[in-house]
């Protein structure tokens, strides 16, 4: 069985916002959700396929987890990967390519080593390519501590072959339709790791330093009982719940900013509490369980239909269009643009509110105006 690394990239955002949480987690069991699950079989295929237009031998993995969404999500990954390949036959006649490659950093951080879903490095440029799976949301290359560490460590070894002159970072994720690239030269790259990720990372690796809660705790094994993750929730109740006309900007600036977060906390409060009532018989006080509600279901589709058809009912069935991702898988890219193309269109998103941090464009006063009064 692999090593863990005690320092994994995959946390690094968690563990240089916050150092003393890999200590904190490690008294916590590993958790694997049905989504990590669905993800590492996603890479597995992705790795496969990859593989197999290297010519290297290769088996295609089996997996419940397959389904059109998924197969539909890594079919793009692995094209543009293969884009990005072929780019770099063209400009280097020696390009080094791997898939799902061990990068190791541990020059910065004991213990502190990962798996790069394909590395693509030419005698100017070093590419890490890190294949996102989820639906939930975007995550960008620029600053990304996780593609860093990559960089990092793919650096090492690319620097034994060439000058690289570009560290290139880049997220896919295909399941939100989002792409980032971001550019660092070496230079920057290994400045980051001396100035932060060396002196957060030996932090962390002693349990050292200030707990600090923020978007970083989604994934923590210790968000449920972190008193510093409720401390930071809990300053909201300080407002007294005022009517939103009288709290000052600056409050209502910060209600916003913790919203998101604030009931994924609450959320998983009582995911946690439900899960010790139910399996160890934990009692809340003011609590119980209960059954809750449900909706009928056929026992059997089969036999309704033949049922309802024996006594004379036979407009039973609804009929309606597959997807446009399913419809293009079907005919193909090609196909679906000169079949279906014209009768295609994307509608505006519904405006909203979003941090500056943001990386979608801003958008003026006026057309949010005219959206939120149009009937």
């Amino acid at each position: 069985m692999a090593r863990h690394a005690r320092f994994s990239p995959s946390a690094a955002s968690r563990r240089l916002n916050c150092p003393p949480s890999l200590v904190l987690e490690e008294q916590f069991d590993e958790e694997e959700s049905q989504y990590a699950a669905e993800g590492t079989a996603g890479h597995a295929l992705a790795e496969h396929l990859i593989k197999k237009h290297l010519k290297i031998r290769t088996k295609r993995p089996v997996s419940d987890y397959y389904s059109d969404d998924l197969l539909e999500a890594v079919d793009e990954y692995v094209s543009f990967v293969i884009g990005e390949i072929e780019d770099a036959r063209r400009e280097c006649t020696t390009p080094v390519i791997c898939v799902e490659q061990r990068v190791d950093a541990s020059d910065y951080v004991d213990e502190c080593f990962g798996t790069a879903d394909a590395v693509i490095v030419t005698d100017k440029v070093a590419h890490v390519i890190d294949l996102k799976l989820g639906k939930g949301v975007p995550v960008y290359a620029e600053e990304n501590p996780q593609l860093m560490i990559y960089g990092l460590g793919v650096l090492s070894m690319a620097e034994l072959l060439y000058d690289v002159e570009t560290v290139r970072l880049t997220v896919f994720q295909p399941r939100l339709n989002s792409s980032s690239t971001w550019d660092v030269t070496p230079s920057a790259l290994k400045k980051w790791g001396e100035e932060a990720l060396r002196p957060r990372g030996a932090m962390a690796l002693m349990g050292a330093g200030e707990f600090s809660a923020g978007a970083w705790c989604r994934f923590c094994r210790a968000r449920n009982q972190c008193r510093a993750r409720a401390e930071e929730f809990l300053k909201l109740a300080q407002m007294e719940f005022r009517a939103p006309a009288l709290l000052s900007d600056e409050e209502i600036s910060e209600v916003l900013r913790k919203s998101d977060e604030l009931a994924k906390w609450a959320s998983d409060v009582y995911s946690f509490a439900q899960d010790q009532a139910i399996i160890h018989g934990k009692v809340w006080p003011g609590f119980k369980l209960v059954e809750g509600r449900s909706v009928r279901k056929y026992t059997s589709d089969e036999e309704v239909a033949e049922a309802a058809k024996a006594a004379g009912y036979n407009d039973i069935y609804k009929h309606s269009l597959i997807g446009i991702g399913e419809m293009e898988k079907l005919m193909g890219k090609e196909q679906f643009a000169r079949i279906l193309g014209h009768l295609v269109y994307k509608p505006q998103g519904k405006i909203t509110l979003a941090p500056d941090t943001d990386k979608r464009e801003s958008i003026t006063k006026t057309t949010a105006l005219a959206e939120f009064t149009e009937v």
